[in-house]
């Protein structure tokens, strides 16, 4: 009898530590990353800087999840309900960060070319589609996207984090071209419109390219002038780290390593 309370005592120890492990699982903040192919690729070759990124910050603390996928535009992510998924999972105390820009660029359709592209600028323009199966579909501007994305991160007590586009591997007289005009400039524009913390990521590895040189900058991008390979996406991660650390107030920073 003694040996079977004695068991049973132990069992009952093993499960209670079992749910107290996973109610702090439950309850550890999550940082939720969403982008394009430059944030997370399954390439073996090209890599993006969201899946690196993990290695800096301390996961017994903290959960990082690489929400991002390829080949997708702010417009793309919201409607094929990916965007969703993210918001159905976040609690308060979360942080999503979220880098866009490579994939908004053509004139938006419902053509395979136009199928990502969005309207430019932050304003409530829209245009309206049909697509073939008589679906209707209204596109917004890239600001619009990124508010709806701003906007819902806070309704659920999340922290969001808006990111610019990482710098392409163009060269104009020895300076790496800049996003400050369009994505770049309407990505901060939100932020501050929004009072949100922003990253920009473009301009922090647009500085380290420089100084690098474009010889060096060139063994980061095999394929394309795109796309980075491991050790390029490392110096984007480094890059965003580095923004998170000089965001005045921001508690994601007391997770890094």
């Amino acid at each position: 009898m003694a040996k079977y309370i004695y068991k049973s005592g132990r069992l009952l120890i093993v499960a209670i530590a079992i749910i107290a492990s996973a109610f702090v699982q439950q309850k550890k903040p999550v940082l939720h990353i969403i982008g394009d192919s430059t944030v997370r690729n399954a390439n073996k070759e090209t890599w993006g800087w969201g899946t690196p990124i993990a290695a800096l910050f301390d996961t017994t603390k903290i959960s990082v999840e690489n929400n991002a996928m390829a080949g997708r535009s702010t417009r793309t992510f919201l409607s094929e309900g990916r965007w969703d998924r993210v918001l159905s999972s976040l609690k308060p105390g979360d942080y999503v960060a979220m880098q866009f820009g490579h994939n908004e660029g053509s004139e938006p359709d419902t053509t395979k070319a136009g199928r990502r592209g969005v309207l430019k600028g932050t304003g409530e323009e829209t245009k309206q589609l049909k697509w073939p199966d008589g679906k209707p579909e209204t596109v917004h501007t890239y600001g619009w996207y990124i508010r709806k994305f701003v906007r819902e991160c806070k309704a659920k007590g999340a922290t969001p984090i808006v990111i610019s586009m990482i710098p392409r591997n163009e060269f104009r007289n020895g300076k790496v071209l800049r996003a400050d005009k369009d994505f770049g400039k309407w990505a901060a524009e939100v932020a501050q419109q929004e009072h949100i913390y922003f990253v920009d990521l473009n301009k922090i590895t647009g500085d380290k390219y420089d100084e690098m040189g474009p010889e060096k900058v060139k063994t980061f991008f095999p394929q394309d002038h795109t796309h980075t390979n491991l050790e390029g996406a490392k110096v984007n991660a480094q890059s965003v780290v580095e923004g998170i650390k000089a965001l005045k107030g921001c508690k994601l920073k007391k997770y890094l390593l």
